[in-house]
């Protein structure tokens, strides 16, 4: 059995098969794509004189995130055997990689892949929905968003809690704890908390207006 890069190094992996890509090979392309998605969504958007620049912003965010939960932790959840394909796509390799930051990727976690799969089947398709309703100026534009902004809080939450819990110990150096458990999973906290604050204040001021009509 090959030799694993994980933390902690007794972690069973049967069957496992070397990472392949480099990570320059890896996160290059991951970033040029998420760079393309934004800069298309962001000139797109701007055809479209109705929409704000807040709105162009959030349009972008929501596009980026929704296709990551979908394709890449879509990958994840429904490929439970990537660590041990002899013949690994682009996205098993990603998961490799990703996974010396967080070896419960690789060891299929029970309670990361459950969060994982709510993620992609709930948090994916509510993330392009609400890229949709900023566009066509949907009613339940605000409400959507800050929904599913609660949504990817609260995985988060249990994200983090959970390694905790279970020790804390699931990253093979302190660069990919940095740069992989904490960096890649900031976004997900600091922007869905702007977004959910913007919407609650604006479903506030939409409720307090409408009273205001009642009542004259």
């Amino acid at each position: 059995m090959a030799v694993h890069p994980y933390s902690p190094a007794g972690l069973d992996l049967p069957g496992y098969v070397p990472q392949r890509l480099s990570q320059l090979e890896i996160v290059g392309p991951y970033l040029g794509t998420s760079l393309f998605v934004l800069l298309a969504v962001w000139l797109l958007s701007g055809r479209c004189s109705r929409l704000s620049k807040v709105d162009r912003l959030l349009m972008c965010w929501w596009a980026f995130t929704g296709l990551t939960h979908l394709v890449v932790e879509g990958s994840f959840v429904f490929t439970p055997d990537f660590f041990s394909k002899e013949n690994p796509s682009y996205f098993d390799e990603s998961m490799k990689e990703y996974s010396k930051g967080d070896s419960r990727y690789v060891a299929r976690d029970t309670a990361t892949v459950t969060v994982e799969a709510i993620t992609v089947l709930l948090e994916g398709p509510g993330s392009l929905l609400a890229f949709y309703a900023i566009a066509s100026r949907k009613s339940y534009s605000h409400i959507l968003q800050f929904t599913v902004c609660l949504g990817q809080l609260y995985g988060c939450i249990v994200y983090f809690a959970t390694a905790y819990l279970d020790g804390f110990n699931f990253w093979a150096s302190p660069f990919y704890f940095w740069a992989y458990f904490v960096g890649a999973n900031s976004s997900w906290v600091v922007i869905p908390l702007l977004i959910a604050r913007r919407s609650w204040k604006k479903i506030c001021a939409a409720i307090h207006q409408t009273e205001k009509v009642k009542t004259k």
